[in-house]
């Protein structure tokens, strides 16, 4: 046999030893992941609380990846927080409310339709028109929930947070201010007050926008109730144009019995909102 042949030969032998202890590496390996992660599912089964950690800890590394990768942080409780809703799933009035207001103020549908069913379950616990609230909340800020006056009035309704800050303490605080709906349920709570004290819808739409003690309150009245108008055909489904003037109705004006103001209230500031 030639030197080259057992050269050759030599190596055949060597190709194959490495070639069969790879194998029988790999499949020992296999073997051994297999047996491990058998072992990891049957401890996650008999012990809850570990599998909770354990998912905890892939999700927010699932989370880390797609933050490296997207340069995202993913939030799958986002869309729970915003503050929107299908028009399609409200009742038909407020869907009229919600897509008219959409229009004409250039809001989103969704978060607009939120605000309204809202308006409409505040108003029947409050007794007041949610058309009221939603005219009032249109003339303020026009549906801008982080509006804020040079006075200090914020949020879709214009509160004064300063004055009515312990209003916001069964939200969480002050800063729930610039949350529509906590804002929403605030200022109707406000409104609602004002209105009893005045005695009349206009009377307290004065003392709602700080002009109590004042001749004169801008016009504002005058433009709420026009809004408020506007807003009680289009819920009919009557068709509006957007800037249409206030339609002359035989509406008679809303007189709550009035109430005598307490000495808190004669005390309190009436300033609310500044447009």
């Amino acid at each position: 046999m030639s030197a080259s042949t057992n050269l050759s030969f030599g190596l055949r032998r060597i190709g194959t030893g490495v070639a069969k202890a790879f194998f029988d590496f790999t499949h020992n390996s296999v073997a051994l992941i297999g047996v491990a992660v058998l072992f990891v599912a049957i401890a996650l089964f008999a012990r809850p609380e570990l599998r909770q950690v354990s998912e905890i800890k892939l999700f927010g590394w699932l989370q880390e990846r797609q933050a490296e990768l997207t340069g995202l942080v993913s939030d799958p409780a986002a869309s729970e927080r915003a503050t929107a809703a299908n028009p399609k799933d409200l009742p038909k009035q407020q869907a009229n409310v919600a897509l008219w207001l959409s229009k004409k103020y250039r809001v989103a549908p969704e978060p607009l339709s939120a605000l309204v069913s809202e308006a409409y379950d505040v108003g029947q616990r409050v007794r007041l028109e949610p058309t009221l609230i939603l005219a009032v909340m249109a003339i303020e800020s026009g549906f801008n929930p982080f509006a804020q006056s040079h006075v200090g009035a914020q949020g879709l309704m214009q509160v004064m947070t300063q004055i009515h800050s312990d209003k916001y303490d069964s939200f969480g605080g002050k800063f729930a201010a610039f949350d529509p709906l906590a804002n929403l349920r605030v200022g109707a709570k406000v409104l609602k007050d004002c209105i009893r004290t005045a005695g009349t819808v206009e009377g307290g739409l004065k003392y709602y926008v700080g002009a109590a003690n004042l001749e004169d309150d801008g016009g504002y009245a005058v433009k709420v109730m026009a809004e408020f108008d506007r807003l009680q055909l289009v819920a009919q489904g009557r068709s509006v144009p957007i800037w249409a003037p206030a339609a002359v109705t035989t509406r008679e004006p809303a007189t709550p019995a009035p109430a005598p103001p307490t000495e808190s209230a004669a005390a309190e500031p009436a300033k609310l909102a500044l447009n």
